[in-house]
């Protein structure tokens, strides 16, 4: 009894290692070949495996997709400062002055509110140089960590290319006009998709190499002459008071 009693749990055994195995057999199958089928059967249409090439999103962790391109750390640095000068328009040429030093460029000049952009490096350097246009009341430097966007988006981008290059081999294969025109239809939407990914990806690396910096200005009241009177007699009172 305990014979037979054996030799049915072996088997249970292998019949069950054997099914675990054709399961990953058949998932490395589907993973592997997920784009891999014969592109020369473009008569009847594009096949359904070409439906959608662009890679879609890709949704990684961040040090998976630091793994994947070997990219360095990807942080924003922004700054805000509150200033109180004697004249805005003086106080707005040293803005645009120290832009231009720091290798940088204006974004937008007012009345009461500049923004410019400096070489990221050289962020601490310019606010130095800005705080020398007054009286400083506030001062708020802040950085954001876009890493994990910026190779996410750089994968998403890769996958695009790589469908691309497909699609042009579908189209160089193509044995009929209906087929020709899908694959151009394809085309068509993936370089307006591949023009966004790349836009995308300058504009996060010009917010990383360019820190902003908004300057906003107050102008110091100057007191009238009834004003610099008064002044005048407070200090005299203060004086006498000091002497006895």
């Amino acid at each position: 009894m305990k014979s037979i009693l054996f030799v049915f749990v072996v088997a249970a055994l292998l019949s069950a290692c054997n099914t675990s195995a054709r399961y990953r057999s058949s998932s490395s199958y589907y993973s592997n070949t997920r784009y891999g089928s014969d592109m020369a059967s473009v008569a009847g249409g594009i096949p359904a495996q070409y439906g959608d090439m662009s890679g879609g999103k890709a949704d990684l962790s961040s040090e998976e997709s630091n793994q994947a391109f070997n990219v360095s750390q990807m942080i924003i640095y922004n700054a805000r400062i509150d200033v109180t000068v004697r004249n805005i328009d003086s106080a707005n040429s040293s803005i645009i002055a120290t832009a231009k030093k720091y290798e940088g460029y204006v974004v937008s000049v007012s009345n009461s509110y500049t923004s410019i952009r400096v070489k990221s490096e050289n962020l601490d350097k310019a606010l130095a140089d800005l705080q020398k246009m007054g009286k400083m009341t506030s001062k708020n430097v802040y950085g954001t960590d876009i890493t994990m966007e910026y190779n996410n988006l750089t994968i998403r981008l890769d996958n695009a290319y790589k469908a691309r290059t497909r699609y042009l081999e579908l189209l160089s294969k193509a044995e009929d006009v209906k087929a020709a025109l899908e694959v151009e239809k394809e085309l068509e939407r993936l370089n307006k998709e591949i023009d966004l990914l790349e836009m995308q990806k300058n504009n996060y690396k010009q917010q990383v190499d360019y820190s902003l910096i908004n300057v906003s200005l107050t102008e110091r009241t100057q007191p009238g002459i009834l004003g610099y009177v008064a002044i005048g007699l407070y200090k005299s009172v203060k004086w006498l008071f000091i002497w006895h």
